[in-house]
């Protein structure tokens, strides 16, 4: 007798099962989104909590630093078919697990780009994961990466959709490089930010250089375990591990928000409360 969390295909380090949003093609020897997805059906669900109370059907999200569409599965879903969801996706192997779980989902209405995303259009290096070995696949960072495989780096102002609403920033120490070539985008949009912040050494800059565009700052702190996993899975694989993000809203959108506000750029998020679920 099979299980729900029993894959449908498993070859290598590769595995097929139907999660949460739908089917996900991952690596199982990924430390934290394949791991994950293998035990639980999910990844950072709570993050996905959070995004579904501030999207709605018919929006346009991006998906900076997508991996293998995690998060992109659910931002499809919540905008619907009049929606639109842009991945951005450097890695190009992960990039390419990324296009099947689009296309094994049947989701015309995401675009999937190979690119990172900076200030402005031009190459950058990605180092070389071996995929067969065990890593932290979306822990890997461009930042200062003398060699690798060259891919195309673009600013977000030059993606040209007709509008967009949303844009979730997970990209490894580049989130200021992101944000400064999306520049005319937020000031057009005034879009809802996510931003991933957890390097100490660049996070006062990120804070002054987002709170400078107009936006009002909450840390976001979701362990990455949820008790309803969509598996029912008991054990706590993860611990007390959260992601350190920051929930950006423009100053002239008046929703509450549940959660710790960032008053200056010298604010740390150890003093701000985890969401557990």
């Amino acid at each position: 007798m099979t299980s729900r969390s029993d894959p449908i295909i498993e070859e290598g380090h590769l595995r097929l099962k139907h999660c949460r949003y739908g089917w996900v093609l991952y690596n199982v020897r990924d430390l934290y989104v394949g791991r994950s997805f293998d035990r639980y059906g999910e990844f950072s669900e709570l993050e996905c909590q959070t995004f579904a109370k501030l999207i709605k059907p018919g929006q346009t999200v991006y998906d900076v630093g997508a991996n293998i569409g995690a998060h992109t599965l659910a931002f499809a879903r919540f905008v619907g078919e009049k929606g639109l969801v842009a991945a951005f996706e450097p890695q190009r192997v992960v990039f390419q697990m990324l296009c099947a779980n689009v296309a094994l989902n049947g989701l015309s209405r995401v675009w999937t780009i190979w690119a990172a995303c900076g200030r402005g259009l031009g190459q950058a290096n990605v180092p070389s994961l071996d995929c067969r070995e065990v890593n932290n696949v979306g822990g890997l960072s461009l930042v200062g990466s003398p060699e690798g495989e060259s891919v195309p780096s673009m600013p977000l102002d030059e993606v040209g959709t007709p509008a967009c609403h949303f844009i979730k920033i997970d990209v490894e120490g580049m989130e200021s490089e992101v944000i400064a070539g999306a520049e005319k985008t937020i000031a057009k949009w005034r879009p809802m930010l996510y931003v991933e912040n957890d390097r100490a050494e660049k996070s006062a800059a990120l804070i002054e250089q987002i709170m400078g565009l107009g936006y009002r700052l909450y840390w976001h702190l979701p362990r990455l375990y949820n008790s309803r996993n969509f598996f029912g899975e008991a054990e706590n694989v993860f611990g007390t591990i959260v992601s350190v993000n920051m929930l950006c809203i423009p100053r002239e959108v008046g929703i509450e928000i549940a959660g710790r506000e960032i008053t200056s750029p010298s604010d740390h998020w150890k003093s701000a409360s985890p969401q557990i679920g």
